[in-house]
């Protein structure tokens, strides 16, 4: 180890920077849990919307539970795909808090859009509202994720 030259040095530190990046890559949650979450979104904002009120509630927490099933065997990142097993340490403990802060933000950002278009006179506000934000989630909820858990140091 005393004679290696720099420019090993720098190979190996660039391969170690690689695998780094292609195991945070797995690290988190997959495509179609964003797209999942967005089609849910969807229906909560149509219920919301063509329901009584107690039906909407309803739907809402089972979507809760259901979310909260899927989410735990999700968030850790410890089984997002079958290449990549790593400790929950390295995972992270952090990344479910991030995703929760992350939900209450669509959750606001639904309502204060919901809102607003109300006050535009926009038919069916709620639904509407619910699109948009199930776009986002669906178009970017992982890169959202990511820069979040970056902000954390997640």
């Amino acid at each position: 180890m005393d004679n290696i030259a720099p420019e090993q040095a720098r190979s190996a530190l660039d391969a170690a920077d690689r695998a780094r990046r292609q195991v945070a890559e797995e690290v988190g949650l997959p495509r179609g849990y964003w797209w999942g979450m967005a089609a849910g979104w969807v229906v909560l904002g149509v219920l919301g919307a063509e329901t009584p009120s107690w039906l909407a509630g309803m739907a809402t927490a089972a979507f809760g539970a259901g979310h909260s099933v899927v989410a735990s065997r999700l968030l850790s990142g410890r089984r997002r795909t079958d290449q990549v097993q790593v400790s929950a340490a390295v995972a992270g403990r952090r990344i479910p808090l991030v995703v929760v802060g992350m939900l209450l933000a669509l959750v606001a950002l639904t309502v204060l859009a919901a809102l607003a278009l109300d006050a535009d006179g926009a038919g069916h506000a709620g639904i509407w509202a619910s699109v948009l934000v199930a776009a986002i989630v669906g178009f970017g909820g992982p890169e959202i994720l990511r820069v979040l858990c970056r902000w954390v140091r997640a």
